[in-house]
């Protein structure tokens, strides 16, 4: 599933996101509202990913999608 195919439907795939990095809060999810850029912004904050890194999970949630 492609990135705008995700924030086209962020409501349907909150809690999938949640499931996948349960250190986002629902605030953090509300806030980022389905953004790939909040979001990259958040698990390197959250999880101490460096960018390039962060970018990878979200691939990868996205092929898994």
């Amino acid at each position: 599933m492609n990135w705008d195919r995700i924030e086209g439907n962020w409501k349907q795939l909150y809690g999938k996101v949640q499931e996948r990095w349960g250190k986002l809060t629902h605030d953090d999810l509300d806030q980022i509202r389905g953004k790939r850029e909040q979001l990259e912004g958040k698990l390197q904050e959250l999880y101490g990913l460096g960018r390039e890194q962060a970018k990878k999970e979200i691939d990868s949630f996205c092929e898994s999608m």
